[in-house]
């Protein structure tokens, strides 16, 4: 039977995703500050998540629905998704949470660009007008101090916002035959052993209480975060929960304030509401897209 929508209980499980993830994200910046390597943090950030799956699963005998036949799809999607991560977590380790986030923004506008050149999809002048909007967004929030943002965060954070874009032609394709928990599970199986490898440099860690509280934290929250986003999905669709997403710098600039005492510049401000509007536009342009495509399907 198919899930009833529920258009406000999916936009506030989505705020409160965002307001979990943002908590995550500043757990990570201050497990940097605390001392703790990056692939550490990674391992933990996905060994937590499948360990806490395949336990859920087979507490309730249901370790069935983890079983698939694309395990090579899953595979590829790990190896782009664990390299997005690792973007994803070194910028905010690089810069400050709000310019970190922001960044991230920019993914709709590389999907746009991958879907024309992978997909071969035809893509009309409200969203190549989007892309041109964010893209300026972006040079501006750069500007031209570099004390501000600098060259190794702002490529750092746009290389994770392209990779995100990449996962989201991968999911696309996932999503027809695998379920959320499946492509969760599968995607931190395969990220845990070559992170452990990076641990292998360091040997057993040895963090006071402190430091494994931050990364129980990032595992917790990850994991939360994940879960929360795939419920809202469930009772709304992504063209109308996914303006919540922008709430995350919100969260951000007010944990950027509170933690660190930063507050962003003049050039964070003008330029990200110019790459929020761009993804709004394109999100806009997806939901008017599918409504078309659905009045152009004769009924069954």
């Amino acid at each position: 039977m198919p899930t009833q929508q529920r258009p406000m209980f999916a936009l506030a499980l989505r705020l409160l995703a965002m307001l979990v993830l943002s908590a995550m994200l500043l757990l990570v910046k201050l497990s940097g500050q605390h001392g703790i390597w990056l692939p550490e943090t990674l391992f933990w950030r996905q060994f937590i998540p499948a360990l806490a799956l395949f336990v859920w699963l087979a507490a309730r005998g249901d370790l069935g629905r983890l079983r698939t036949k694309r395990i090579g799809s899953h595979a590829r999607r790990a190896l782009v998704g664990g390299t997005s991560m690792f973007l994803t977590l070194g910028v905010v380790q690089i810069l400050p949470l709000a310019e970190a986030t922001v960044l991230g923004f920019t993914a709709p506008i590389f999907a746009v660009l991958l879907a024309v050149a992978l997909l071969g999809e035809k893509v009309g002048p409200w969203r190549w007008a989007a892309v041109l909007l964010g893209l300026i967004g972006i040079v501006i929030i750069a500007g031209p101090d570099r004390a501000h943002i600098p060259l190794t965060g702002l490529a750092t954070g746009i290389g994770a916002a392209f990779m995100v874009a990449v996962i989201s032609i991968q999911l696309r394709d996932l999503g027809r035959t695998e379920e959320p928990v499946r492509i969760v599970f599968w995607f931190s199986t395969f990220c845990v052993p070559p992170m452990g490898l990076f641990m292998l440099r360091t040997g057993l860690p040895h963090h006071d209480l402190a430091g494994w509280a931050m990364l129980a934290g990032i595992g917790a929250t990850g994991l939360a975060a994940q879960l929360l986003m795939t419920a809202a999905l469930r009772y709304g669709s992504v063209a109308s929960v996914i303006v919540m997403d922008y709430s995350q710098f919100g969260w951000a600039t007010l944990w950027g304030w509170l933690v660190f005492a930063h507050v962003p510049g003049a050039q964070t401000w003008v330029g990200a509401p110019a790459i929020i509007a761009a993804g709004l536009i394109i999100a806009w342009r997806e939901q008017v897209r599918g409504s078309e495509a659905r009045e152009r399907t004769p009924a069954a």
